[in-house]
């Protein structure tokens, strides 16, 4: 997959720095599955911040599978009259493309946000409304994906927004890692929490509890004690609790429950799925005791609530014996 990082410029450095830095933690995990390729209109650009980005690829053919991302820029300039247009190709060639901060002027100016949810950074989220009044700008949200367009707030939401594009398409254990690498609290979109179950507790540096949490995202339908769990973190048992406790500020039993409800809610999203099924698939018990826990931690039925299906990391396969309590 070709990921083109579009300089106008005065880019703006975190923009592109963050998004391309997230990447590139990724393609060490998986593999260089991203292909980088940075590009303008001319040669070199000089940032914002004065950094000069030089050896600049011409702006290539567009094709249906690049993921594009567009960095920001000050939007009383004038970029060139080319980008705009190459941004329109990208579209009608069937691209990804990503918008950051004020990159979605850019957007903008390609007529890409005429009858679209977006945004842009929260200074400017008045400007983008005003010059383009067919666009639905949304305020306080960190990105907004809309269809095969996404614009984010700015500087580092860029990263929230790459770290929820890898968990797309390559499920929430790769973004979980990516972001411990980069050491990186994730936010979501604000339609959803905007807390991610699969990081929000991922703030801490703890090699034992992070290794845990890795097992636990990995196999969430498969029952395992307290013992198991030390033997992956590599502590005592009295330790592992502790140190889970103190690093992520909830129980093993907790953090388990929490992201077997997110699991259970991406299978709901299928209605060929029943609730018995889900349950099997999530480690619960049995239905019963899935419907009592959604409806505590939610107010409404299994059913009644549903998402976009994501990828999902692999089942690992495996068990322990005696599953924590929840």
């Amino acid at each position: 997959m070709r990921a083109i990082f579009v300089y106008p410029p005065q880019a703006e450095v975190l923009d592109f720095a963050g998004p391309l830095h997230a990447l590139y933690e990724a393609n060490q995990l998986a593999g260089d599955r991203y292909e980088v390729v940075h590009c303008g209109v001319s040669e070199s650009v000089r940032t914002a911040q004065g950094l000069q980005i030089a050896d600049l690829a011409p702006l290539p053919q567009p094709r249906a599978t690049d993921i594009v991302f567009v960095a920001g820029f000050p939007v009383r300039s004038s970029p060139p009259a080319a980008l705009p247009r190459w941004l329109k190709a990208c579209d009608r060639a069937g691209a990804r493309i990503f918008a950051i901060c004020t990159g979605a002027f850019l957007l903008g100016r390609a007529g890409l946000l005429n009858g679209r949810r977006c945004t842009t950074h929260w200074r400017r989220t008045g400007e983008l409304q005003e010059e383009f009044p067919k666009a639905d700008v949304l305020t306080g949200r960190l990105f907004v994906q809309d269809g095969r367009i996404t614009t984010s707030a700015g500087v580092a939401s860029g990263i929230d927004m790459t770290l929820d594009f890898i968990e797309q398409e390559q499920g929430p254990l790769v973004a979980a890692r990516v972001a411990r690498e980069i050491v990186v609290y994730v936010r979501r979109d604000a339609s959803h929490k905007q807390e991610s179950v699969y990081t929000e507790h991922r703030t801490h540096i703890d090699p034992g509890v992070h290794a845990v949490q890795d097992w636990l995202i990995a196999n969430p339908e498969v029952k395992c004690g307290l013992a198991d769990l030390a033997k992956i973190a590599n502590m005592s048992e009295r330790n592992l609790t502790r140190a889970f406790s103190r690093a992520t500020g909830v129980s093993i039993g907790e953090y388990r429950q929490r992201l077997r409800l997110e699991h259970a809610r991406a299978l709901l999203a299928n209605p060929s799925m029943t609730v018995d099924e889900v349950a099997a698939r999530t480690g619960f018990a049995d239905a019963r005791q899935l419907r009592r826990l959604w409806r505590a931690a939610y107010g409404v039925s299994p059913r009644a609530v549903s998402r976009p299906g994501r990828s999902h990391v692999a089942e690992l396969g495996g068990g322990c014996a005696g599953d924590l309590a929840g």
